[in-house]
């Protein structure tokens, strides 16, 4: 059987109460041939020592380090500069994994020729307890760049695995937030389409002062990246910002 190599893909800040079970998520997975590329953000508690210790018992992970803190789109694209998967796989530094998460992923998009998967997840508290809600188990269907301008599914960035080659580039707008959105639609506008597995393979965390958290928030980050990233015109914003808007209040 091939085993290519999967990068995955993490940004790091003030995460040292989390990092550890993220870590202890992919040393489960019952695939082996990965590679972790994480880059720290400048923190200020001791997030970066305990990486920089547990790169020393693990060749495996890739410790990188921001010069000055500059966000999470530099951190990931700096990781993705020095990853060598021919598969890159994203997870955020408070997310976890189901153990079968990049076996099953990875077995499909080989099987079926894909470029671009996303999987289900789950959503649990600051503690890891389950907060009973599932998202994106319910499409079936796959995205294409119009379904993403509306939201059709929410596609969280620990749950999205790439094949390398497909795409000329794989490069984070640089915007403080909604960047791995950004960077969906720019793949997706190649012509290429992100394919769900329903299977519900991640957990999400939600925590007290995420951005996520803030509705209005994500609502201005939404028009902006329509606006400014996507160049959309007035109207057609007003349109896609519709959908965002309904699916938001609406979907379970």
């Amino acid at each position: 059987m091939n085993r290519p190599l999967i990068s995955i893909i993490t940004p790091a800040f003030n995460c040292r109460n989390t990092i550890g079970e993220t870590y202890n998520s992919i040393c489960l997975q019952s695939y082996d041939n990965w590679e972790w590329i994480i880059t720290d953000d400048q923190s200020s508690d001791d997030t970066y020592l305990h990486l920089v210790q547990l790169s020393k018992n693990d060749r495996r992970i890739k410790v990188l380090r921001n010069k000055q803190n500059e966000g999470a789109a530099v951190s990931r694209n700096k990781s993705i500069n020095f990853s060598d998967g021919e598969y890159l796989a994203f997870i955020d530094s408070d997310d976890l994994w189901h153990e079968d998460k990049l076996l099953n992923q990875v077995n499909i998009m080989m099987a079926e020729s894909l470029s671009f998967t996303f999987t289900a997840y789950g959503l649990i508290d600051v503690h890891g307890n389950s907060l009973g809600g599932i998202v994106d188990s319910k499409q079936k269907e796959p995205l294409t760049y119009e379904d993403m301008l509306r939201k059709k599914a929410t596609l969280g960035c620990s749950t999205v695995m790439l094949k390398r080659s497909s795409f000329d580039i794989i490069e984070m707008p640089l915007i403080r937030t909604g960047q791995d959105y950004a960077l969906w639609l720019k793949l997706l506008k190649t012509g290429v389409k992100a394919y769900p597995i329903t299977e519900v393979l991640t957990q999400y965390r939600i925590l007290p002062d995420s951005i996520s958290r803030n509705k209005i928030k994500k609502a201005k980050r939404q028009w902006q990246i329509y606006r400014e990233i996507e160049k959309l015109s007035l109207l057609k914003s007003l349109e896609c910002f519709c959908f965002y808007a309904w699916r938001a209040v609406f979907r379970k």
